[in-house]
């Protein structure tokens, strides 16, 4: 059923996690590993088979955005992934401007296989950088140079991809401000430049390698005055190329940020699918089980951890989640979709932070001097409060 048939149709995004990977990078705590081919084709089978087994309860939504995630999506042969797009198709109502992305790593990519991928619908590419400077991949374990992530790039716009993504990391074992600055610029300088860079820092999980050298004081990293000055400096050099921060860790150029992304943010109803993939529909969360064996066999029988979300928890949902986005959360929204406004919830939390610098009311592009809470009204962090994110965000856990 492809196709906008019905735009009245409330809205769903698909996610589809492919937790393959050529190597697992030191810093790596994904559901995610190296295998064989065979393994490969099997978990693209079951995938096709938990989509087509899923359809029928979601026949009422239109797929607004699809993104291919993982792992490394593109280590998987490029006919499969077309052939998921295509059955894909069949199953679900794909809106005709549905973004589609999907994960690339530099080092499994070439000319041909983007080719593929751009034939099969998908418009979206996301290339996992991270660094320019390749003794800073090696620490981290990455598979490609900077000299392939050029090449990589080369191809895709070869390829005709005009929506492209580069990540990038900060606070990277033994990387000073010159080197995280160079990275940026590197990516600026380029031919025809990303329409959107991820700029996130390095997160030490624990059970990884690089958590391992650092508990055992082997790892050299950036203090963490460092580390906010890469962070505020890395957003003063997009700004000054036409990049604006939508978001903690995210920038676009204008029309070009990522609205998959965007949608978990503003709690739009998602649909995962795969080992360990997330979904939320209608306030209700659930996520499929990691075991690999397992899901192969009952691809129709993995999920799991099914909560349905209270009043209280969509709220805290709506502030967490909301203030992530620079634009932050709508008054009006809050009031449409809980009957009340959220000074009568949260005014104290509210006002508490705009004292400290942390929040601000707006309404267009414009400072509220006063306080109203009236349908116009928007809830956002400030430059300093988007510096002490998690702290401001934890305080809306009722």
């Amino acid at each position: 059923m492809p196709g906008d048939r019905n735009t009245h149709m409330k809205e769903l995004e698909l996610y589809f996690h492919i937790p393959f990977c050529v190597r697992k990078c030191l810093y790596c705590d994904f559901l995610s590993a190296p295998a064989g081919e065979d393994i490969k084709q099997r978990y693209m089978e079951a995938l096709l088979t938990e989509m087509a087994g899923s359809a029928l309860a979601y026949r009422d939504y239109r797929v607004i955005s699809v993104f291919l995630g993982g792992g490394t999506p593109s280590t998987v042969q490029a006919g499969q992934i077309a052939g998921l797009m295509q059955e894909m198709g069949k199953y679900y109502s794909l809106a005709g401007d549905a973004e589609v992305t999907i994960e690339v790593n530099p080092g499994t990519v070439t000319e041909e296989s983007l080719a593929v991928f751009r034939k099969a619908g998908i418009g979206r590419l996301s290339i996992g950088l991270q660094s320019a400077d390749d003794r800073e991949l090696a620490a981290l374990g990455r598979i490609h140079s900077w000299e392939q992530f050029t090449d990589a790039f080369a191809a895709a716009r070869k390829a005709g991809f005009d929506n492209i993504n580069v990540d990038v990391m900060g606070a990277l074992p033994g990387q000073t401000l010159e080197s995280c600055k160079n990275t940026i610029e590197k990516v600026l300088s380029l031919a025809d430049p990303p329409e959107h860079i991820s700029a996130y820092s390095l997160i030490l999980e624990e059970g990884t390698p690089l958590y391992e050298r650092y508990r055992e004081g082997k790892l050299e990293l950036p203090d963490e005055d460092t580390e906010r000055i890469m962070y505020q400096e890395t957003g003063r050099l997009l700004a000054r190329k036409g990049y604006h921060r939508y978001e903690i860790s995210n920038y676009a150029k204008e029309g070009f940020e990522c609205r998959h992304n965007t949608g978990y943010w503003r709690r739009k109803n998602y649909l995962g699918f795969g080992i360990g993939a997330a979904s939320m529909v209608e306030n209700v969360r659930f996520k499929n089980g990691a075991d690999l064996d397992a899901y192969l066999k009952h691809p129709l029988e993995c999920r799991e951890e099914i909560q349905r979300l209270s009043r209280q928890e969509q709220m805290e949902e709506f502030f967490f989640l909301g203030l992530r986005m620079t634009e932050g959360v709508s008054c009006g929204e809050f009031r449409r979709l809980f009957g009340c406004g959220p000074e009568e919830i949260y005014g104290n939390v509210i006002r508490k932070n705009i004292c400290d610098g942390l929040l601000k009311l707006t309404r267009g592009r414009e400072n509220l001097p006063g306080e109203s809470f009236d349908d116009g009204t928007w809830i956002s962090l400030t430059d300093r409060g988007l510096d002490l994110s998690n702290y401001v965000m934890q305080m809306f856990l009722l």
